[in-house]
């Protein structure tokens, strides 16, 4: 070897390391890009449910139709004819809920019947109703957790 390419060893060693460094630093920077700018994060959310999804899917168990007449204050008789379906994540809480059926049916009754005819005006009014019948029956079976109440039919008369 000369002195020329033993010269040349050391510094063409040089920069390789100094390319590596700047490769990595590249990579790092644009994770960080992609992080803060929260396209990775978007990304992670979007995969998790998927696989979530994937184990077990939710469980629809249908209630009877409730017919009920609502507080009107003395006033001429106002009924609510009500069909839904409640939603739950697992078939154990599906078993639980179908259990509980009686009671649940109780706590609906003695809410509509409570409930005025104005409140249940709009989509407002349904979105209430939907929070409030979901709130008690989180109350009243606590294991089951209701991911969704979906009505299939409402009629005010």
């Amino acid at each position: 070897m000369s002195s020329k390419d033993a010269a040349a060893g050391p510094s063409g060693g040089g920069k390789k390391r100094v390319l590596m460094i700047g490769a990595a630093m590249a990579v790092i920077a644009l994770a960080a890009g992609l992080w803060f700018s929260g396209i990775l994060k978007h990304a992670r959310r979007q995969a998790a449910p998927k696989a979530v999804a994937a184990v077990e899917a939710p469980v629809l168990i249908d209630l009877p139709d409730i017919v009920s007449n609502l507080d009107t204050g003395g006033h001429r008789a106002t009924f609510i004819k009500l069909h839904a379906k409640i939603q739950v994540g697992h078939a154990a809480e599906a078993a639980a809920l179908q259990a509980g059926m009686p009671q649940i049916l109780d706590i609906f009754q003695s809410y509509l019947r409570s409930t005025r005819p104005e409140e249940l005006r709009g989509g407002e009014g349904t979105y209430r109703l939907r929070e409030a019948l979901m709130n008690r029956i989180d109350m009243t079976l606590p294991p089951v957790q209701v991911t969704d109440l979906l009505f299939t039919e409402i009629l005010v008369q």
